[in-house]
């Protein structure tokens, strides 16, 4: 899409409305969610906060939960965003990929609205593959340009990081797994890229860029 270009140029007035009302109940949720956690949260409060019907909600997601991972795929969007303002200043493509993956990491395992929702695993990998996607598919190619990561598909090894991600988070929350095992995993996962191991522990060890913020 061009930068000039808007995913709403040519909307009707309803289709308009029918975004603004679906906006407003995510970022309602978003805050409410936030604020006393998914199971605590109610449709009814969202939709007050959101200035809609009670029965409005429903309209556009059949149950909190579906709402919740709404609100999740924008949260998402949002730390790709802020991981890549974190990363603006480093030069290697493949030490801004590990630090995503790090941080992504670090999300699932310590935010309380994603692991709440690990446990629909396939749902919340699908969402990480493609509201993360974008970003950490084009940081797989342009290391792969400059030579530091050996893949030949890197569309297919983010599909099987977001879903080593979630699965390994749920294990970590559920202490099934440590979470010391943390810096294993992320050299497992940077083993993915075609790196050997001593590359994918020297490059998760690296430095880490200025702390995240909103």
């Amino acid at each position: 899409m061009n930068a000039s270009e808007s995913p709403t140029d040519g909307e009707g007035r309803v289709a308009r409305r029918q975004r603004r009302n679906r906006e407003a109940l995510v970022r309602a949720a978003w805050t409410v969610m936030t604020e006393k956690g998914i199971d605590a949260s109610t449709m009814l409060e969202i939709a007050e906060l959101a200035d809609v019907g009670a029965g409005t909600v429903y309209n556009y997601f059949k149950s909190k939960d579906e709402l919740a991972i709404a609100v999740l795929e924008e949260m998402m969007h949002d730390l790709a965003l802020r991981i890549e303002k974190a990363t603006s200043k480093l030069t290697d493509p493949a030490e801004v990929y590990a630090f995503g993956i790090r941080t992504v990491l670090e999300a699932a395992t310590t935010d309380l609205s994603w692991k709440q929702m690990l446990y629909r695993s396939e749902v919340i990998a699908d969402a990480l593959f493609r509201r993360m996607g974008p970003f950490a598919i084009r940081d797989l190619r342009r290391a792969i340009d400059v030579g530091h990561f050996q893949i030949s598909n890197p569309e297919l090894v983010w599909h099987l990081t977001a879903h080593a991600i979630v699965g390994a988070s749920l294990a970590i929350t559920e202490e099934r797994l440590a979470s010391a095992v943390k810096d294993e995993i992320i050299i497992s996962l940077l083993c993915m890229t075609g790196i050997g191991v001593q590359a994918a522990t020297d490059l998760a060890a690296r430095p880490k860029p200025a702390p995240i913020v909103r």
